[in-house]
């Protein structure tokens, strides 16, 4: 009777992991799926760049209106939320990128070179 029950009792905790590790993976899931669909709801700003600042992890973008931002055209220094988006950047180059404010810091967060 105690080997019925043991391997009962077994059975049950090895099914109740395998649930909980599936409900882990949903969660995590669910989080990348709302972090993807919040990167798409904030649209891409253009902008050229003026000059880059790899030792401070900073570049300066000469750009139009940041609407997520309520800021219209300008030219500013950002921090970039990488540094290794700099390494792709060349100043004079035409960017599209998301920037938003982190702790009152002008972040830039996502980045591409235009075509």
């Amino acid at each position: 009777m105690k080997f019925l029950t043991k391997t009962i009792l077994a059975v049950f905790l090895a099914g109740s992991a395998s649930v909980a590790s599936h409900a882990a993976d949903a969660t995590a899931s669910n989080t990348t799926q709302v972090t993807d669909a919040a990167k798409s709801a904030t649209p891409m700003s253009e902008g050229e760049v003026r000059r880059i600042n790899k030792e401070g992890g900073k570049v300066t973008i000469k750009h139009g209106p940041l609407d997520n931002l309520d800021m219209p055209g300008m030219t500013m220094i950002f921090r970039v939320q990488d540094p290794v988006m700099l390494d792709q950047l060349r100043e004079g180059d035409k960017i599209k990128f998301v920037a938003d404010k982190v702790d009152g810091v002008f972040v830039v967060k996502e980045l591409q070179i235009a075509d």
